[in-house]
């Protein structure tokens, strides 16, 4: 599957950052984490912490899958509203899972110092607007959702709206001290080179192809004939995982960005803010760590990535007319456009979970706005699984449910 289009801004920016071999002789391992995009950098960080001999294998070069076209915006909020949440799973679920993605912001902050990373991680505020006057009212629902759960968060009115960031044609919205950014595909390869330095073995341009099942290991058998015996297999594939589990568990969308010189005195406290508002698809925006403009959204269903690509031009157009609704004198010289595939479940949660047909393995597949903060989740989710022991989330996050 053809993740991204051409031309992801972050692979023009940071270039062919690492490559690693094929592989080309048997292996065995402890751990085989197969994908080795962002999240497959989280994972195998946790896994080499907790002293297990590991190794990551992908199929294209490491990071060049769905990390290269990430918006990366790291926020607590799930694409699903708090409230609504609430409504589908229960107060505690829901709480739980936004506290989750909270609390992986700090982890990331952390996982930045730690291996001195210059993927610009930036702490910022989020500024969720209502786009139409008829969102208020479930807007400020959400708020004290928020609020009550123990959030940081502030009401603004549009006035308010219109003073702090200049944006004009809202009608109120959350602001929220929690959030940040950084650049995803450069920090998941400092990630990898730092436990590579500890033991960890990376072999792209390698694909599974088969998967022998036995007592306490699987036996992996790779595109160039090789075998991996590992007594786990850790699946971080993303929205490939469609192409490995047949159930439907989650619908791929085509999602589209822009990224733009940015002329900062047209705008208020944009470098330290994500923005997204409420229409369906929602439009985000950030600044990058090299003072860019990026914009985003105007989702819709997935069919090939031909399709997808070739309304890049028309999706450019409709994600500047959005910014003109609420920035109407600002002009948008676009420099990079591109599109992605993310996926979307029906309650804006990720997988992380055993699957009942593969065993020796688990799945940790994070979905929608919130896939980099749920996969550092999954990082203490896969350490207890690798101990049989249960994480408070399983139940919420697991499959069937």
């Amino acid at each position: 599957m053809d993740l991204k289009s051409n031309e992801p801004f972050w692979l023009l920016k940071n270039g062919l950052l690492a490559s690693y071999p094929s592989l080309k002789s048997n292996e065995s391992c402890d751990v085989l984490i197969v994908g080795g995009g962002i999240t497959g950098s989280l994972i195998a960080h946790q896994m080499i912490e907790d002293g297990y001999d590991t190794i990551l294998i992908d199929k294209r070069e490491i990071c060049n899958g769905s990390t290269s076209a990430t918006t990366s915006m790291l926020q607590y909020e799930i694409d699903v509203p708090l409230y609504e949440l609430i409504e589908q799973i229960g107060e505690k679920g829901a709480v739980l899972s936004y506290n989750a993605c909270s609390d992986a912001i700090d982890i990331i902050e952390k996982l930045a110092k730690l291996v001195r990373s210059d993927a610009g991680f930036k702490r910022k505020k989020s500024l969720y607007y209502a786009s139409k006057k008829k969102d208020v009212a479930w807007l400020k629902k959400e708020f004290e959702a928020r609020k009550n759960a123990g959030f940081e968060v502030k009401w603004l009115s549009e006035d308010q709206i219109l003073e702090q960031f200049g944006f004009e044609n809202t009608y109120g919205g959350i602001l929220s001290k929690q959030g940040a950014s950084i650049d995803a595909f450069q920090f998941a390869h400092e990630l990898f080179q730092h436990n590579v330095k500890k033991g960890l073995k990376i072999f792209d341009k390698t694909e599974m192809v088969e998967v022998e099942e036995h007592k306490g290991f699987n036996l992996v058998t790779v595109d160039s004939g090789y075998q991996i015996k590992a007594k786990k297999i850790i699946y971080c594939i993303g929205y490939e995982s469609k192409n490995l589990l047949k159930e439907n568990f989650v619908t791929l969308k085509s999602t589209y960005a822009v990224v733009s010189e940015i002329d900062k005195s047209k705008f208020k406290n944009i470098t330290s803010t994500l923005v997204w508002n409420t229409d369906a698809p929602y439009l985000y925006m950030r600044t990058t760590d090299d003072g860019r403009l990026l914009m985003g959204g105007e989702d819709e269903d997935f069919y090939n990535a031909e399709k997808r690509d070739a309304i890049l031009n028309i999706k450019e157009k409709k994600i500047i007319k959005t910014l003109k609704k609420i920035k109407p004198d600002y002009h948008f010289y676009p420099d990079f456009v591109w599109a992605g595939t993310f996926g979307e479940t029906k309650d804006g949660l990720p997988y992380i979970s055993e699957h009942k047909k593969f065993k020796n393995s688990y799945f940790v597949l994070g979905f929608g706005g919130n896939g980099i903060t749920f996969s550092v989740t999954g990082m203490e989710m896969a350490s207890l699984f690798m101990k049989n022991k249960k994480h408070p989330l399983s139940r919420y996050f697991k499959f069937g449910r």
